[in-house]
């Protein structure tokens, strides 16, 4: 069987894609620093809108250098799970239905009810 196998041209080996009638966009170097000092040069195109922040290798936010403040949007705060339950019962009631589910839970494992401490 191999040797009725066919060979490859070994087509990875060959880019068939050159550069001729390639124009590239013309470039600028846009210069960005973190609160670090670090400074971040990176090009964009002229046609590119830049943005006023980028990311700093060290992780931080790095601002434009000599660009306008950047416009931040004011975030909704984050409602958790306990809040929405807190919308919709009291912690009274909260602690009543605990003690149902924590009866029937017991009643299921075949565990006698416990009886109340008194301090």
């Amino acid at each position: 069987m191999a040797e009725r196998s066919l060979r490859g041209t070994n087509l990875s080996a060959l880019s068939m894609e050159t550069d001729t009638n390639v124009v590239l966009s013309e470039r600028q170097l846009i210069r960005y620093i973190c609160p670090e000092k670090h400074i971040s040069e990176l090009p964009f195109s002229v046609e590119a809108d830049v943005p006023t922040v980028w990311e700093c290798r060290c992780g931080l936010e790095a601002r434009l250098v000599d660009g306008p403040e950047p416009e931040y949007k004011n975030v909704k705060a984050v409602r958790t799970h306990w809040d929405m339950l807190l919308e919709r019962r009291s912690i009274p009631e909260l602690e009543e239905l605990l003690k149902e589910r924590l009866a029937l839970l017991r009643a299921s494992r075949g565990e006698k009810p416990r009886r109340k401490r008194t301090a």
